[in-house]
């Protein structure tokens, strides 16, 4: 697993091993920042359900102004944080120790730009959705990376997915605020 482009191009990120790891492979890492390319400049990130936070810092390496990372497993904040320090992007992130339904409950800061890739057919990915509506700036993006048979609505609040793309057994969905471009 590797920074694809921006100030840390290149750099090896680590991850944890086991069972209950799944990194987003390059492939779909790369649709997604394809997708959101010209969105990520100056911008906040969140990366719930964070993991190695190899989004948040692909955003961070590609110009995002910051980018906080929520994950409940403290070994993976562990990751975070050396692989933040590794790229040389610590400096920009805030790295939080929580489970991301808590977080969300109490969070009053707004995000531009949220990834959210939780464990897969747990239910969790639609509870989380809505309670980040209020989470998000009003142009605000919401992606989403889910199992192509775990369906997600078409509506959340004031967000309506905007783009839908399979990847293999992969769906990478794009929600954007009703009337923004």
């Amino acid at each position: 697993m590797r920074v694809i482009t921006g100030t840390a191009k290149g750099k090896r990120l680590e991850t944890l091993n086991g069972d209950a790891v799944r990194p987003t492979t390059e492939r779909v890492k790369e649709a997604i920042f394809s997708a959101i390319q010209f969105e990520i400049e100056g911008r906040s990130f969140l990366d719930l359900f964070a993991g190695s936070g190899q989004m948040g810092i692909e955003a961070l390496s590609r110009g995002a102004a910051s980018s906080l990372f929520i994950d409940s497993r403290k070994e993976s904040l562990e990751v975070i944080k050396r692989n933040l320090k590794a790229t040389n992007l610590l400096e920009k992130a805030v790295v939080v120790n929580t489970d991301s339904l808590t977080f969300l409950n109490k969070n009053i800061e707004k995000f531009d730009i949220a990834f959210l890739d939780p464990p897969y057919r747990t239910g969790i990915l639609e509870k989380a959705l809505i309670q980040l509506e209020s989470s998000m700036n009003s142009s605000g993006t919401i992606i989403c990376e889910n199992p192509i048979d775990e369906k997600l609505p078409s509506n959340i609040g004031k967000f309506i997915l905007k783009k839908a793309y399979k990847h293999g057994k992969i769906m990478i969905s794009i929600y954007c605020k009703k009337g923004s471009d």
